[in-house]
């Protein structure tokens, strides 16, 4: 027996009628409101043609909409067809051709996108008023197509992985069962609603009578913040790097906000055993899932991380089977392009995996999909008498699966197969690697050799490393270079770009030209929040001295550099900037508990006074990085010189009433690594 996510709508609408459903900033739909805009809006797509199997492409915006429009296009037993709302409107016009869609929900402009789309928009459909709920809804069919995913595959050409009802309702039923959904779940899901992950967690989270608050993408982690503190939200979905970045930026609000968190689900790639124990530690009493799945079988193994850390031997396990899911391991000999040579006998290929011989990875299940839409060639060779082929190397060890990586990713080092997840899980846990990716580039000598690619933080010592790395990873896995890069290239869910990483490796000539006066320029950071470690004063002196050796305009050396090094002496001119800033509407930045702040002024009669000074404010921020300080670059001081209480305070420091203070660094010890933020690339001309 089976059910839908829209029976179950309707169901929850009618038993729990002030339950909220969906939630987006200030808007919110309740189950009886989300079911009664749902069939609103099925009518509005009646009037419009929609019939029985044809298929409806939307914009999977991350708003109560979007929820609506789905259930109201399975109201229409027609088929979802979901597109990236950042798509641009020619990549939106493939795939509503490739799809036969007849209807195009978007409310971007689509008339660059060429001729023949049917086109509404979604806001106005959406708007269409409401319905009463007491409508009867057939039940569709288990086999009867309800969704397609397109996909971006390795060819850069779009799949249309096709889940029946029935794939959909065993996708969502393994979801709620693996990760504990129900209805006390309150869940922060900011994620693309048209990635099998977003939508597998939305379908369990309603489904299970919770409620799902939408945020759109997690560039910022205030965002995630407001939203955890403001809806009470006790569970959280994240890809990986989202959570490092969410850490980064939240820094030492980071625990308290977390401390909310029940229940914790990464997907759409594996936590590294780095991140495994970080997350225990913040999270002690939380349930933190990693699961492990794809667009064509939806969430199939489930990793209690708490469990796997306990054992150093299963911290990077891939997770166990969910009830219901099979998996076998073939032979990676077995003839997977001729599917004819296999079928009927896929068994024979079967193989008892470990570590030294992994299989390619298939798995069997209910959940998994119907095939890809309009390509029956991919289809048969990715379906085998119902196992859904991966392109994945693992093997199993007392019940748990391990992955290897992708079968074309496996570094083939000598005769020696290496894992770059292994290599990247075991070097995820040196204390000051931010980020790395492991590739195999051709080699004369043993064919292929391990490359690292490492994004390091304060302290980084590559000698220090390399000999940590030798006493850690096996000879045959140690990588034989190791490149310190800017950031790892990965694709919009987060996932290691491993083709980027290759076209780096190409491009290597330009990584040989960094050295430790362009990595601390490319790797320095605003650092905001500070240890209460002291800087030794040499340290303090060599930082001073780069800053005034620093060009200025005819050499007139106008400048002042003031030093605060008292914990009363800085906390006073903080709250006194604060307090002036306030009164005169100027915006100041905040900063926590540096161990130094050092004022730059310089004489307002010199023409280049500004300049100077700035060119000196770089220096010290560099110099500091260098030294493993971190430093940010407070400047509210110079719209402040002549107000109370801000120039007394600087007259008894003193600065000369003639000085304007340009600059003021704080200077400390980092809490945490700064954030990166993104960098225009389009500022430079050459003429």
């Amino acid at each position: 027996m089976h059910d839908t996510l829209l029976h179950r709508v309707k169901e929850l609408a009618q038993s729990r009628k002030d339950k909220t459903a969906v939630v987006f900033k200030k808007e919110s739909l309740t189950y009886p409101e989300l079911f009664s805009k749902a069939l609103s809006v099925a009518a509005r797509l009646k009037e419009m043609g929609v019939r029985p199997g044809d298929r409806v492409c939307f914009s999977a915006v991350s708003k109560p909409e979007m929820v609506a429009v789905y259930l109201a296009v399975h109201a229409c037993r027609a088929v979802a067809v979901f597109l990236d709302k950042g798509a641009t409107p020619e990549h939106m016009a493939e795939i509503y051709t490739a799809s036969g869609a007849v209807i195009l929900l978007t409310d971007k402009p689509m008339k660059e996108a060429g001729e023949g789309i049917n086109v509404f928009s979604l806001k106005e459909v959406y708007g269409s008023g409401t319905a009463p709920l007491e409508t009867d809804i057939e039940l569709p069919p288990e086999d009867e197509l309800a969704d397609i995913l397109f996909t971006t595959g390795t060819t850069g050409k779009p799949k249309g992985v096709m889940l029946s009802y029935k794939a959909v309702y065993h996708i969502l039923k393994n979801t709620v069962e693996g990760c504990g959904y129900s209805e006390n779940t309150v869940i922060l899901l900011p994620l693309p609603l048209n990635h099998s992950f977003a939508l597998r967690v939305l379908r369990a989270v309603l489904y299970a009578g919770g409620t799902v608050v939408l945020q759109n993408g997690f560039t910022f982690a205030q965002e995630a913040e407001k939203n955890i503190l403001e809806h009470n939200c006790n569970s959280i979905a994240v890809v990986p790097a989202s959570y490092e970045m969410m850490k980064n930026q939240m820094q030492d609000k980071f625990l308290p906000v977390m401390s909310h968190i029940e229940s914790f689900e990464a997907g759409a790639g594996s936590l590294s055993a780095g991140q495994r124990y970080d997350l225990v530690k913040t999270l002690p009493d939380a349930r933190i899932m990693n699961v492990w799945g794809s667009s064509e079988s939806g969430g199939a193994i489930f990793c209690d991380v708490q469990e796997t850390v306990k054992s150093e031997e299963t911290a990077g396990a891939l997770g166990k089977a969910k009830a219901g899911v099979e998996v076998m391991f073939l032979s990676q000999d077995a003839p997977f392009s001729e599917p004819e040579k296999i079928r009927g006998r896929i068994r024979d290929f079967s193989i008892s995996a470990d570590r030294e011989n992994p299989g390619r990875m298939a798995i069997k299940g209910d959940m998994i999909m119907s095939g890809y839409w309009g390509d029956p060639q991919k289809t048969a060779e990715s379906l085998i008498d119902g196992w859904l082929i991966t392109g994945d190397l693992a093997y199993e060890d007392k019940g748990n699966i391990f992955m290897l990586g992708r079968a074309d990713d496996l570094i083939n080092y000598g005769g020696e197969k290496v894992s770059p997840i292994e290599v990247e899980n075991a070097v995820s846990r040196y204390d000051s690697i931010i980020d790395c990716g492991c590739i195999g580039v051709d080699d004369e000598f043993s064919g292929q050799i391990p490359v690292l690619f490492v994004v390091t933080g304060i302290g980084f010592d590559n000698t220090a490393f390399q000999k940590w790395m030798a006493e850690r990873i096996e000879k045959t896995k140690m990588p034989k270079k190791t490149l310190v890069v800017e950031e790892i290239p990965r694709n919009r869910m987060k996932k290691i770009d491993r083709k980027g990483l290759r076209r780096m490796w190409e491009d290597r000539d330009n990584l040989s030209l960094r050295n430790p006066v362009i990595d601390a320029i490319l790797s320095r950071r605003s650092i905001r929040h500070f240890t209460d470690k002291e800087i030794p004063k040499e340290m303090l002196d060599i930082i001073l001295k780069c800053g005034y050796h620093a060009p200025n305009g005819q050499n007139l050396q106008s400048w002042k550099f003031t030093v605060l090094t008292k914990s009363i002496d800085i906390e006073k001119l903080k709250e006194t900037a604060a307090e002036t800033a306030a009164k005169n509407n100027v915006k100041m930045y905040g900063f926590e508990n540096p161990a130094a702040m050092i004022l730059i002024s310089n004489d307002i009669r010199n023409p280049h006074s500004c300049q100077d000074a700035s060119c000196a404010a770089e220096n010290i921020m560099l110099s500091a990085r260098s030294l493993g300080l971190g430093s940010t670059w407070i400047n509210v001081l110079m719209d402040l010189r002549d107000k109370e209480p801000v120039k007394s305070l600087l007259d008894g420091y003193g600065i000369p009433e003639h000085h304007r203070v340009w600059a003021s660094i704080a200077l400390g010890w980092p809490l945490a690594e700064g954030v990166k933020t993104g960098k225009r690339p389009d500022v430079v001309k050459y003429l």
